[in-house]
C-alpha cells in the first residue's frame, strides 16, 4: 500500500491534503471537523494584530461561475481575514494542536508591512505551538487597500524584507503565500527564498469581477446596491496555478524552494498533477466549501489507488517528475506530427467536431460521406490542432495518432522526420537568420 505520509519543511502530517487559510478553517469547531474527517494539516484563516478586529460585510460575500449542470467552476469572494478576536484564535489553535499532535497546523498572518507589528505577533503565535506560519502575502481585495496581502506580494522587495524580519523573529518555518496578480511569479519567489523563507505556497486567489447584475448593473455580490473586486478561486483557476507552480519549480533560481500548490484542487488527480509539478504538499478551500470536509476521503483513497497501480511507493516517487518535461514554445520538436483520427464506432454524430473545425479552424472535418451524415478527418487539411478531441462530447471518441517517421504528410507533402528540430533551428526564425 503506498505511503502518502507528508515531511514538508520539517512539518509532518499523515498525508499531503491541507486545508487553506479561508472560512472553513476559521474557528475550533470547523477544524476539529475536518481533522476527524481526515485532513493532514489546516492553515488557520489569517490573523491580524491586536486590537479591534477587522469588519467584514452583512451581506452576500460570495460570486459564482456555474456549468450548464450547475458545478460550481469558480468562485469569487469579497471575505476579509478573520473577523474575530486574536486571542480567541490562538487560545483555540493551541487547543487543536494539542489534541491533534499529528496532523499540521500553520498560523496564517497579515499584519501592517512595519517590523514591530510582526514582532509583536510572532511570539504570540509561536506560544501556541503550531507547526508554522504562513505569510499571507496574496490577499487582493479588503485588506491590499490597506498596504497588506497583495500589495506586499507584488513587490519583491517588500516580501524579502517581511521574510527576514521573521526568520529572525521565529524559529517557526516561514511559508511566503504568492499573489497570482502579478506578470512573472519567478520574482516574488526569488525575493522569498532571498529573505530566508523556508518555502512558498501559491496560488491565492485573482483579482476578479465576476459578473454584472443586468438589473440593477451592479457587480455581483452586491452590498446595497454596489460591488466591488474580489479574489477568484476554484477549478477554473488550476491551470493558472499548475503554469506558476512549474515556473518556479523549473527555475534554476528557485528549482529547490519547497512549494505548497494551491487553487483548484477538487480530487486527488488535480493533487497529484500539481505534486508532479514540484509541490510538496497542496491546499484545498473551494472544493471543501462546494462539497464539505469529507471530500478529502477520495482524494486520500484515489492517491492511494494511483500510486498502487503506478508503483510509486512514496509522494517523493512522483515529486517534480513532470518538471523536466516543461519546456519553453521555441524548444518543441517541430517534426512530430500527428493527425486526428475519429472513432466511427464511438462517434455518435453530433457534429460538434466538424462545426468547431469548418467554422474556427481548418475545415478538415467531413460532415457528409457518399451522400451519408458521417465525420472523417481530412488528413490533407488536418494540422493537428486537436480542438476536434477538446469540443468532442463522447471520451475517446478523436484520438491524436503521431505519423511514424519516414511517411509523407498529406498536408505538407513532406516526408516526416525522425529527427528534433525546434523553432530556434528553423529556417524561418529571423533571430537565425540574423546570427548567422
Amino acid at each position: 500500500m503506498a505511503d502518502i505520509r507528508n515531511n514538508f519543511v520539517g512539518i509532518k502530517s499523515p498525508n499531503p491534503f491541507w486545508l487553506a487559510s479561508a472560512p472553513p478553517t476559521d474557528k475550533e469547531y470547523n477544524v476539529r471537523r475536518a481533522f476527524e474527517a481526515g485532513w493532514g494539516g489546516v492553515v488557520w484563516k489569517t490573523l491580524g494584530e491586536e486590537g479591534p478586529p477587522v469588519v467584514n460585510v452583512n451581506g452576500p460575500r460570495y460570486g459564482a461561475i456555474l456549468g450548464s449542470d450547475r458545478r460550481l467552476l469558480g468562485l469569487n469572494n469579497i471575505e476579509l481575514i478573520t473577523d474575530r478576536d486574536l486571542h480567541v484564535n490562538l487560545r483555540e489553535m493551541k487547543v487543536v494542536k494539542r489534541d491533534y499532535k499529528d496532523r499540521a497546523v500553520i498560523a496564517s498572518i497579515m499584519v501592517p508591512c512595519e517590523e514591530a507589528a510582526w514582532k509583536a505577533i510572532l511570539p504570540l503565535v509561536e506560544e501556541t505551538e503550531v507547526d508554522g506560519i504562513e505569510l499571507n502575502f496574496g490577499c487582493p481585495h479588503g485588506m491590499s487597500e490597506r498596504g497588506m496581502g497583495a500589495a506586499v506580494g507584488q513587490v519583491p522587495e517588500y516580501i524579502e524584507m517581511v521574510a527576514r524580519w521573521c526568520k529572525a523573529n521565529t524559529n517557526m518555518p516561514v511559508i511566503v503565500k504568492l499573489t497570482p496578480n502579478i506578470t512573472d511569479i519567478r520574482y516574488p519567489a526569488k525575493a522569498a527564498k532571498d529573505g530566508g523563507a523556508d518555502a512558498v505556497s501559491l496560488i491565492n486567489t485573482i483579482n476578479s469581477i465576476i459578473s454584472v447584475n443586468l438589473d440593477t448593473f451592479s457587480p455581483e455580490p452586491s452590498i446595497d446596491g454596489k460591488g466591488s473586486h474580489g479574489g477568484y478561486c476554484g477549478a477554473a483557476v488550476k491551470p493558472i496555478a499548475l503554469n506558476m507552480v512549474a515556473e518556479i519549480a523549473r527555475d534554476p533560481e528557485t528549482a529547490n524552494l519547497p512549494i505548497s500548490g494551491i487553487g483548484g484542487i477538487e480530487t486527488w488527480r488535480d493533487a497529484a498533477e500539481f505534486m508532479a509539478l514540484g509541490a510538496g504538499n497542496v491546499q484545498v478551500c473551494t472544493a471543501a466549501m462546494t462539497y464539505g470536509f469529507k471530500i478529502v476521503e477520495e482524494m486520500i483513497t484515489g492517491l492511494k489507488n494511483w500510486m498502487d497501480e503506478s508503483g510509486h511507493g512514496t509522494l517523493e516517487d512522483f515529486r517534480g517528475k513532470a518538471v523536466g518535461n516543461v519546456s519553453d514554445w521555441q524548444y518543441l520538436n517541430l517534426n512530430y506530427i500527428a493527425k486526428a483520427s475519429i472513432n466511427q464506432d464511438k462517434c455518435i454524430k453530433c457534429g460538434r467536431c466538424h462545426i468547431a473545425c469548418e467554422d474556427t479552424s481548418h475545415q478538415a472535418i467531413t460532415n457528409m460521406v457518399d451522400g451519408e451524415r458521417r465525420f472523417e478527418v481530412i488528413d490533407a487539411e488536418c494540422v493537428g490542432c486537436n480542438l476536434c478531441v477538446s469540443v468532442c462530447p463522447v471520451e475517446n471518441c478523436i484520438t491524436m495518432e503521431p505519423m511514424d517517421a519516414g511517411t509523407i504528410d498529406e498536408r505538407t507533402g513532406l516526408k516526416v522526420s525522425s529527427e528534433y528540430a525546434n523553432w530556434t533551428q528553423h529556417p524561418n526564425n529571423p533571430s537565425k537568420v540574423a546570427a548567422e
